[in-house]
């Protein structure tokens, strides 16, 4: 059971990074630009936000099983119609809705492990359904390299389709219902809806959140942008450009178990406050690279690495401080971190490719712009709360 969990929670990260090395070549075979080719990543993740913020409180109203054996269902037909979009709008509306579906699985199946697990056995799941996600980070774009070199890219949605499929047998065979009737909460959006505004109010929970939701939005800045300076302006095939992304990911990956060794040794602020310093590093090589030598890649691969290893220090960690401050309502601070960070991913995609496929300069500037709002969060909202002064006792 917690196999198929587990690889329900992969679905929708590989359904986003077998995609990125295609870039390209979907612009080429539907005709669009580098902005509109970007745009398929904005509905996705859009899709991704609204189906976290939604799929969560409805699940938790009508069980689990079914709610996931639809969405994984609307997953594999969305995926199968993405590989057949002859134009830039079904292929929109196709990614929108496997984002939906996606990100609906995915709450729901993490809601399984929370029903199901308590205490150590809790703590091992979901760093299970963690670590293959960081998998699918890195493996995403090596098999999607491969596949549009060798074949379509057309394909990759016709391998999330399958993989889909194959979900939804693996939950009829291994997943139980994990919530029985006596345990569900038909209210739940209005609930969802009051807590929200109790956790929007705690300012250093919004002072974090607008960190971790930046962090995610340098990140797609990088994704959406990386495959067009890397390939197009610097010809690099899309095996090599997977290479390069799944070198990043690793960065990534190593960064964030470093933070988590450093936990309780070092304060997490100064750890993210590190993470913005080399962020903010990292944009000004790249704009330096972009606007006086055009981007060469030895200047885009150096300033990918840095940039995505620092993400490692900024995003978890705001995340984690994030959730502490709203101990009464665990479950609404997750959903607003989610459907936040994912409509940050959505809405910064599309600007990295303002300048076209020929200059990097639009990726440099947006995330300069988004390290600087970070750190004024952490300094300003993210404070913490100045203790009111003692009166001292007469003497």
């Amino acid at each position: 059971m917690l196999a198929a969990v587990v690889l329900v929670n992969a679905i929708a990260p590989l359904a986003t990074d077998m995609y990125v090395p295609a870039f390209p070549a979907v612009g080429l075979d539907l005709g669009a630009s580098a902005t509109q080719v970007q745009l398929t990543l904005t509905t996705f993740f859009v899709g991704m936000a609204l189906g976290q913020l939604v799929g969560g409180p409805s699940s938790d109203g009508h069980g689990r099983r079914r709610p996931l054996l639809v969405a994984l269902a609307v997953l594999a037909v969305a995926s199968l119609v993405c590989g057949t979009s002859s134009s830039l709008g079904p292929l929109l509306v196709a990614r929108f809705l496997q984002g939906l579906s996606g990100g609906w699985a995915m709450v729901v199946a993490r809601a399984i492990v929370i029903d199901l697990a308590s205490g150590p056995a809790l703590v091992r799941a979901l760093n299970a359904v963690a670590g293959v996600g960081g998998i699918a980070l890195v493996g995403g774009p090596l098999l999607g390299g491969v596949l549009v070199e060798l074949t379509d890219w057309r394909v990759s949605f016709w391998v999330v389709a399958g993989l889909a499929a194959a979900m939804v047998a693996a939950v009829l065979i291994a997943v139980p219902e994990s919530l029985p009737p006596a345990r569900r909460h038909p209210r739940g959006m209005s609930t969802l809806a009051s807590a929200a505004r109790e956790v929007l109010a705690r300012r250093r929970f919004v002072g974090y959140l607008v960190v971790m939701a930046l962090s995610m939005g340098v990140t797609f800045s990088y994704v959406a942008s990386s495959t067009f300076i890397l390939q197009v302006m610097n010809g690099l095939s899309p095996i090599q450009y997977a290479a390069v992304f799944a070198g990043n990911a690793a960065g990534l990956t190593v960064t964030t178990l470093l933070a988590a060794r450093l936990a309780g040794q070092v304060p997490t602020e100064r750890v993210i406050g590190i993470g913005l310093v080399l962020t903010a590093v990292a944009g000004l090589v790249l704009l330096v690279g972009a606007v006086w030598f055009a981007m060469p890649v030895w200047v885009a691969v150096a300033g990918f690495f840095l940039l995505m290893s620092a993400q490692g220090l900024v995003g978890p960690n705001a995340g984690a401080l994030a959730s502490d401050q709203v101990p009464r309502h665990p479950g609404t601070g997750s959903a607003v971190l989610g459907v936040v960070q994912w409509s940050m991913a959505g809405l910064i995609a599309p600007l990295t490719g303002l300048g076209g496929d020929t200059t990097a300069v639009p990726m440099a500037v947006v995330i300069l712009v988004l390290v600087t709002i970070s750190a004024l969060a952490l300094v300003r909202l993210a404070r913490p709360d100045v203790e009111p002064r003692s009166t001292p006792w007469p003497r």
